[in-house]
């Protein structure tokens, strides 16, 4: 396999995703259509702009960034991607955009000529010197040139300032500009080709790490790890690891079930990584047990208030993950290390969850689901539902092993026990023999949705042979489930299947992930391999990896998140697992 660096050339549109840095909190774009650039803090920022979702609305931190000749006239720009430098021809020559660490950005200029940057920024505070100058706003921006400095002015205006910098250049002349909450003393400039060395050296450590692939998942591949790694934070605040949101864009921060999912992918190329993805949740386990929704920087999300107020979490995925990576890299003292706060994790479950204390769990808000806007919740919560149930098997079945494996040969015992208590709870309180499908409840009322939620006991492997053939039988049918778009989040033929919208229609790799494990596990490795097979075309086939894909066109959802991390993280495990087949 080459370098999968070498793949990603001009494959990166800035325009929709960002160009940034493992660690970093700073994205850069173009404008659609335009030679300007913009920079977006990838922080929520909460003592700045209140509210957990005001960071999805905020403008930029720089915005119309422009590269500017000797009239102060815009220079237009033609712009070549690599994950390691943003590559600008201009008419002045070319101009070279690399980090330098996960704050500091560098612009290496054209020699013997005379060229700035021209931005504006919300400016509180500015303190130019002989070099550059920091502007104080909700970040400390501070910018230094090497070079001869003709203009550096800052005009200010009724929200942004305009930050002027014009300079003439020689031999190696650049512009490094550091973003943060310090003030870096001094800013240095690196040679052209030593800045340009070190990012590549950065990028390229990361995919020497991953394991081969066949040639035809290659390119994607490749794009599936930049997205991965390019949407790392760094420690800082309530992060207290290495980890990876799900985009820098849309989604800032760590989701529960999104972690686990990644943590299955980091397994590939580095364990301890892998494991830190499960500790950053349990860092943060509540008294009673409860893992929050998401973590960010300044805050973490426990409870929302629409569509109405209630705790909110994600499903138990952390056992069931930590297994996966257990299985490649055995580790006994990480097992033992989150064995005690994975018990508090499933206990919450059946305290808080079950209003009628008859074993079968309940969500009390639709977003614990994952699945936020799914119909199975349009008629109220709380909903018993079979997937939330399936989730607490798989992690008492996880436990059980935990519980072996360090020791705790009475305590793995009780967990089998309590796994198969829960199975036949599953079977006496959901098992619809008239839908040939497991049924989710509101107010002991079946729900009349159909979605691949009915269908998830199936990943149990333990159900009656008999149930697992008519839930089969569902996912073959064309009018349901099956096809070479499959599997979408509602079935075809149910009244509320819409392709196009989150979680009533689209296809999910990761529920498709899910279903494919559990085929595998009941020896329906035709079938397995099939889902398998389409859900790596469809995220090939596409350019870019998305959160979710239309369920009737194949393309990326109309609103779907861009450089997704966990439509990336199943894409590589897959495609590792279609390399290898192991469904013997």
């Amino acid at each position: 396999m080459g370098s999968l660096l070498d793949l990603l050339k001009n494959k990166i549109d800035i325009t929709s995703v960002p160009f940034s840095y493992p660690g970093s909190r700073l994205a850069i774009y173009t404008y659609s259509g335009a030679s300007k650039l913009y920079l977006n803090l990838s922080e929520r920022l909460i003592n700045f702009f209140p509210g957990i979702e005001s960071y999805t609305n905020r403008l930029p931190f720089l915005e119309e960034m422009t590269f500017i000749d000797a009239d102060q006239k815009p220079l237009t720009f033609q712009v070549t991607t690599q994950p390691h430098a943003l590559d600008f021809t201009t008419s002045l020559g070319a101009i070279q955009l690399t980090f330098l660490d996960e704050t500091t950005l560098c612009f290496h200029l054209p020699d013997k000529t005379s060229i700035g940057l021209r931005f504006n920024v919300n400016a509180l505070e500015w303190s130019p010197d002989k070099t550059g100058g920091v502007i104080t706003s909700y970040r400390f921006a501070q910018y230094a040139s090497n070079a001869k400095v003709l203009i550096n002015q800052l005009t200010k205006g009724d929200v942004y300032s305009e930050l002027t910098l014009l300079v003439q250049t020689e031999q190696n002349a650049c512009l490094v500009l550091s973003i943060g909450e310090d003030i870096k003393t001094p800013l240095s400039c690196p040679s052209h080709d030593q800045a340009r060395h070190n990012a590549w050296q950065i990028w390229e450590e990361w995919f020497n790490k991953a394991p081969e692939v066949e040639e035809i998942y290659q390119p994607t591949y490749a794009y599936a790890w930049w997205t991965l790694v390019n949407n790392m934070f760094n420690p800082k605040g309530n992060l207290q690891y290495n980890v990876f949101a799900p985009s820098k864009k849309n989604y800032v921060g760590i989701w529960l079930w999104d972690n686990a999912l990644h943590a299955v992918a980091l397994r590939h190329i580095d364990p301890q990584l892998a494991r830190d993805q499960i500790r950053a949740f349990l860092a943060h386990q509540q008294p009673d047990g409860m893992l929050p929704d998401a973590i960010f920087d300044d805050g973490i999300v426990t409870e929302i208030d629409h569509p109405m107020r209630a705790k909110v979490t994600k499903p138990p995925l952390l056992a069931w993950a930590a297994l996966k990576i257990h299985a490649l890299d055995p580790d006994i003292n990480f097992l033992s290390e989150i064995y005690q706060p994975l018990v508090r994790w499933n206990r919450w479950w059946f305290q808080e969850n079950d209003d009628d204390r008859d074993g079968f769990v309940q969500y009390n808000h639709p977003f614990s689901s994952g699945m936020d806007d799914n119909p199975t919740w349009d008629s109220g919560v709380p909903v018993e539902s079979p997937d939330i149930n399936t989730y607490l098997y798989i992690q008492m079945k996880s436990l059980a092993f935990i519980a072996q494996a360090i020791g705790k040969s009475e305590e793995s015992d009780n967990w089998e026990i309590r796994a198969a208590n829960l199975l036949d709870t599953i079977i006496c309180c959901s098992w619809d023999e008239s839908r040939t499908c497991f049924k989710a409840m509101h107010q002991k009322k079946s729900i009349p949705v159909f979605t691949p939620l009915n269908l998830y006991p199936l990943w149990t492997g333990a159900l009656p042979n008999e149930m697992n053939k008519k839930i089969i039988a569902h996912i073959k049918n064309t009018d349901e489930f099956y096809g070479k778009l499959m599997l979408p989040s509602v079935a075809r033929n149910d009244p509320k299947f819409d392709p196009d919208r989150m979680w009533r229609g689209p296809v999910w790799a990761n529920i498709n992930y899910f279903f494919i494990e559990a085929l595998a596990q009941i020896g329906e490795y035709d079938l397995a391999r099939d889902l398998r097979t389409k859900t790596l075309a469809l995220i090939m086939q596409n350019d870019g990896i998305y959160e979710y894909y239309n369920a009737e066109t194949g393309k990326p959802g109309s609103k779907a998140a861009p450089a997704f991390g966990w439509t990336a993280a199943v894409y590589i495990d897959l495609a590792i697992q279609a390399s290898r087949d192991p469904m013997q």
